[in-house]
């Protein structure tokens, strides 16, 4: 059974542009080494066709599981999404109860997940931790090193 993935535009525009080029792209360059090892000669002693033949099934593999994730991908109407709580594409802005320190973090699908950029998966310890409460919340999450108190502070769309 397929799970289903949610996807922003932008996640899902992704996630076919990668598709496309494995097709475009790397397809024909695993057909031309196996082409090219072909020529060398005996094929029962040849490493490198070898070589080439597993690499063309981890990538027909890799394009296989894509083409899935994309049937199952279903695209996020952000228009329809309630802000009173926190929910995936929500950016919230937390206050840490320990150190004062706030940070500012977006709900995403865990294939677009991206710290650097503030995106974090709903299926992290603190995506988990947040699902689900309004501003003014005391979300407790623990985390490897023990449980952290964040005060939600604003709920948004961006």
């Amino acid at each position: 059974m397929s799970k289903v993935s949610y996807y922003t535009a932008e996640g899902l525009k992704k996630l076919r542009e990668e598709l496309n080029y494995l097709k475009d792209v790397e397809r024909p360059k695993a057909s031309q080494a196996i082409g090219e090892a072909r020529d060398k000669g005996d094929l029962s002693e040849n490493a490198e066709y070898d070589a080439a033949k597993e690499a063309q099934g981890l990538l027909e593999m890799k394009i296989s599981k894509m083409e899935e994730t994309l049937a199952n991908a279903r695209l996020i109407d952000e228009s329809q999404l309630d802000t009173s709580k926190v929910l995936v594409l929500s950016t919230v802005k937390l206050k840490n109860q320990t150190n004062g320190m706030e940070m500012k973090y977006t709900l995403v699908a865990e294939s677009e997940a991206d710290i650097k950029t503030g995106k974090i998966s709903v299926t992290s310890p603190i995506g988990k931790g947040l699902l689900g409460k309004s501003v003014g919340d005391v979300a407790e999450i623990t985390v490897p090193n023990g449980t952290l108190k964040f005060d939600i502070l604003e709920i948004t769309r961006d």
